[in-house]
């Protein structure tokens, strides 16, 4: 008798499993990663083998059976990468195990199996009878005809006869019938469209520093003392050119490769040219797929079709047969972790596989984490591959013009948010007929709304924040929970109309950008005009196309774009995120400033770069602007080991939500209390500590500051199981951050 241990696939924490179930011979070959609909309870529900047994520890007549499989699922080495997950990021196995399913397969249904297509050929018969006098009817005819056109052995399908010639099935199996073609049923695939943004198919000459790269990534596949690198090269230092030869290598082996990317929709250029290069053995996995889309291609790499996979955090997950090698682009990038259940950090699930599959691992920025800076390999691109000089960095202060904020400058442009000496570097731009791109990394049209004469400022009712003002739509918006209102006419507390807009965001910006730079073409991106799904694709090939003009925008606009005519960067209130309660401030700080200056100067024309802030002498200001990465790393590493942060000791944060305060804090207590005692040596516990109210429920937070990672994970996990098992966290959600950012 074999016995399936599945792990159900259901929401329930406190849940323990796997659970045993006969497999009968009916089922056909079931093995680990097989996904079965069984019976649980009274109910049926979807799980994962995630081991086969020959005895259990229940009695036979207890065992049930399996109703049926649904699907062949995950191999068994990302089965234990799912629940390595799970582990690891104190989740629960089924959303473990949901990351490694194929897409469609899980909770929310049971796939949407294959897709057929009738393909046809002509015999040799067939194409005999088209010229020795066989009697043909005249549908029958015209069908060999088309058929016999292609190369010898090439097929066409029955739905492209239909379209291009009306030629029905009957026809096709009439003529089958006669012996004069065949008919068989093949696998399609559904394609995904890759954006054409020029990406060339050649393979350039490397440079020394690349060739240098390459070399020791091919080293690293053979199994060299050190798997893992961190190429580190300037911006516009061509680290693409290094994954691609890399990859090459990797195919030519016989082994795949998975290259991660920050954002799918911001980094059109580097998957375009992997597209370019390497062809039908390219799929792409991400979340913006349509569904048949996204199981095609992850099909496709199941069987071994493609063999490189490029995707956002996702696609860390892809079921990439014989892997030689894991990419991760920009690894600096903060979207590589997952907001939700489980808060895995993509980079580190990379790093797993990677070392599970004795692949090599390149983790590639010009502004790298210091946790990767200290902890892999460095391998450095210190020149820009067109051998162009990195761009001259100027900074602006922009204390001297506080006094004219809220008020209208020189040109047209708010003196708060323009200085004069950005306008006046816009305005050499225009006259040039050139590009800029303008980086201020706050949306909408003004941060809040407040009445002159009493001061009350309009807030969400739902969230401790700010409404912001979206002048467009003429809106209020939170951007935490999405609750909207009217602009007032007046103040509600004291019937003034006096009403201030403080602030700019890049609404607003954009509008001033009109009037400055005019007659020149104004693209605005962030996250209010790429809303709709390929408006960012769009504004950025308009901008690409356009021969001149300036693109406005949050962080999308730093991401990794490569625009050789642009001229001109600048960076407005650089200094925003040194004012977060964040010991990554300054390092997110640097990356922006930095990633936007590499924007610049990229073609022949060269450029130069403007930081305008209100703290010039901001360490991350003073590295960014000297394109010096190294030397903001080292003050940042001997900050963080003073302090205790990060890569110097491990963070775990656990959150408590509950519509009432005070459960919400009685229950943190609680939680507190059920850790003490029994963490690891050298872990600081500290909270519970509220955190501002979010969608209407009041927050509570705990942090660990751990010396040892493992056993302070296992303890927070443990104990969060355990209260989960009984009543005290009634009324209350509780989520574990692992590592939070």
């Amino acid at each position: 008798m074999s016995i399936a241990r599945v792990e159900p696939l259901t929401t329930a924490r406190a849940l323990r499993g796997p659970f045993d179930y006969r497999l009968p011979e009916r089922l056909g070959e079931v093995g680990v990663g097989s996904v079965l609909l069984v019976p649980f309870g009274r109910r049926r529900v979807i799980g994962v083998v995630v081991e086969v047994a020959e005895s259990s520890e229940l009695p036979p007549e207890r065992l049930v059976e399996p109703i049926e499989a649904l699907a062949a699922g995950a191999t068994p080495e990302l089965v234990e990468l799912g629940l390595w997950v799970a582990r690891e990021y104190c989740s629960t196995p089924a959303r473990g195990l949901e990351l490694v399913l194929p897409p469609s397969v899980g909770r929310g249904g049971r796939g949407t199996g294959p897709r057929l297509q009738t393909l046809a050929a002509p015999t040799e018969a067939g194409r005999a009878a088209l010229g020795d006098g066989t009697r043909l009817g005249k549908r029958q005819r015209a069908a060999l005809k088309r058929l016999a056109g292609p190369a010898v052995g090439a097929e066409l399908s029955a739905r492209q006869l239909e379209a291009d010639g009306g030629i029905d099935r009957q026809t096709l199996g009439r003529l089958e019938a006669r012996g004069l073609i065949r008919l068989r049923d093949a696998r399609s695939f559904r394609r995904p469209e890759v954006v054409d943004v020029g990406a060339r198919s050649s393979r350039p000459p490397l440079s020394d520093d690349q060739r240098a790269a390459v070399d020791a990534i091919v080293a690293a596949m053979d199994g060299a003392a050190s798997r893992e690198h961190l190429l580190h090269g300037v911006t516009g230092s061509g680290k693409t050119e290094v994954y691609l030869a890399a990859t090459e290598v990797a195919l030519r082996r016989g082994r795949g490769a998975i290259v991660l990317v920050p954002e799918i929709g911001l980094t059109p250029q580097a998957i375009s040219r992997f597209a370019a290069r390497f062809g039908d053995r390219v799929a792409l996995l991400h979340s913006r797929l349509a569904a048949g889309e996204r199981r095609d291609e992850w099909e496709r790499l199941q069987a071994g079709e493609a063999r490189v996979c490029v995707g956002p955090r996702s696609a860390a997950f892809a079921p990439v047969r014989d892997l030689g090698l894991v990419v991760i682009d920009e690894e600096h990038d903060a979207s590589y972790k997952q907001e939700g259940d489980p808060r895995y950090d993509a980079r580190e699930v990379a790093r797993r596989r990677a070392a599970e599959a004795g692949a090599a691992l390149v983790a590639g920025s010009a502004t790298p984490r210091p946790e990767t800076w200290l902890g892999l390999q460095r391998l450095r691109l210190p020149r820009r591959v067109d051998g162009g000089v990195l761009p001259h960095v100027e900074v602006v202060d922009g204390r001297h013009d506080i006094n004219a904020r809220g008020g209208l400058g020189r040109r047209g442009a708010a003196g708060g948010t323009l200085h004069p000496r950005t306008v006046e570097a816009l305005a050499e731009v225009r006259e040039a007929g050139a590009k800029a791109i303008v980086l201020l990394n706050r949306r909408g049209w003004s941060p809040f709304l407040c009445c002159r004469s009493c001061g009350r400022a309009w807030e969400c009712p739902h969230c401790d924040v700010a409404l912001v003002l979206h002048k467009l739509s003429e809106r209020l918006l939170c951007h935490h929970c999405g609750h909207a209102e009217s602009v007032p006419d007046s103040c509600s507390a004291c019937g003034s109309v006096t009403l201030a807009r403080h602030g700019a965001g890049t609404e607003r910006l954009a509008t001033l950008l009109d009037q400055a730079v005019a007659p020149l073409p104004v693209f605005r991106l962030d996250s209010d005009t790429a809303s709709r799904g390929g408006a960012h694709i769009e504004i950025l090939r308009r901008f690409e196309e356009a021969p001149s003009g300036v693109l406005v925008g949050t962080q999308m606009v730093a991401k990794g774009h490569d625009f050789p005519d642009v001229v001109l960067s600048v960076v407005l209130d650089a200094d925003a995120t040194l004012r977060f309660p964040d010991f990554r401030a300054e390092e997110r700080t640097f990356a922006l400033v930095a990633q936007l200056a590499g924007r610049s100067g990229r073609g022949e024309r060269g450029g130069r770069v403007l930081v305008q802030t209100l703290a010039p002498q901001a360490r991350a200001i003073r590295h960014a602007a000297a394109h010096d990465a190294e030397g903001f790393l080292a003050g940042e590493l001997e900050r963080r080991r003073a302090l205790r942060y990060p890569p110097f000791s491990h963070l775990v944060r656990i959150e408590l939500t509950s519509p009432d305060a005070g459960r919400a804090q009685a229950v943190a207590e609680s939680v507190r209390k059920a850790l003490e005692g029994g963490l690891p040596a050298g872990t600081e516990l500290l909270g519970p500590a509220p955190r501002f109210r979010l969608r209407g429920r009041h927050r509570r937070q705990l942090l660990l500051k751990a010396e040892h990672r493992a056993g302070t994970v296992a303890a927070v996990r443990d104990t969060v199981e355990g209260l989960a098992t009984g009543r005290e966290l009634r009324g209350v959600s509780i989520s574990v951050d692992v590592d939070p950012q």
